[in-house]
């Protein structure tokens, strides 16, 4: 067994590399520039949405309210003409990225530690690197990518964004897994 503070270096090694990793994914190879499509008349909707003030947060629309409403004909009708609508609502301003940047680092430092811990667990110092590699990469991808496809499936995200978000998440995996063999006590 290794303690999680003897995995402070892998811990913060591989969260700076899965971040730059992610930065060059994003902003330098562009595979997921297609993952959101540009609204038909997007300046009419943003215009008519914005005249209902909405609060930041996460909307369905048409929205039950409780699973027996789902069954009232005046849902059910809604429901069928449509459009079915989730939402994410956000507040207006200049776009900035700086918070998001942190959140996603201190994320990044959360998997860290959550493959220290299951890694640290299941192995002991001496280790050998793919042994070390396959507990820590596994645990990194497990927490990077295996939540996402429930997005597809209950909410209709498309699917080769959540492939190709998995596919982030596998990479990720692997450079967590290979710093903490890398970096694993002697």
């Amino acid at each position: 067994m290794v303690p999680i503070m003897s995995l402070v270096i892998p811990i913060v090694v591989s969260a700076v590399l899965v971040f730059v990793a992610s930065s060059i994914i994003h902003m330098v190879l562009g595979y997921h520039r297609s993952d959101y499509r540009k609204l038909p008349k997007e300046d009419e909707v943003q215009d008519s949405l914005r005249g209902f003030n909405i609060p930041p947060g996460d909307y369905i629309l048409p929205c039950p309210g409780s699973a027996s409403a789902m069954k009232e004909p005046a849902f059910v009708e809604k429901y069928k003409k449509g459009p079915i609508v989730f939402m994410t609502v956000i507040p207006g301003g200049p776009p900035t990225m700086g918070k998001q940047l942190v959140l996603w680092f201190l994320y990044t430092v959360v998997v860290g530690i959550l493959s220290a811990y299951v890694a640290g667990r299941a192995l002991g110092p001496g280790a050998p690197y793919l042994e070390v590699f396959r507990f820590a990469g596994c645990a990194a991808f497990l927490s990077y990518a295996m939540a996402l496809p429930q997005y597809s499936i209950w909410y209709k995200r498309n699917v080769g964004t959540t492939l190709r978000s998995m596919f982030d998440g596998l990479i990720y995996g692997l450079l967590t897994g290979g710093t903490f063999g890398w970096l694993w006590p002697r």
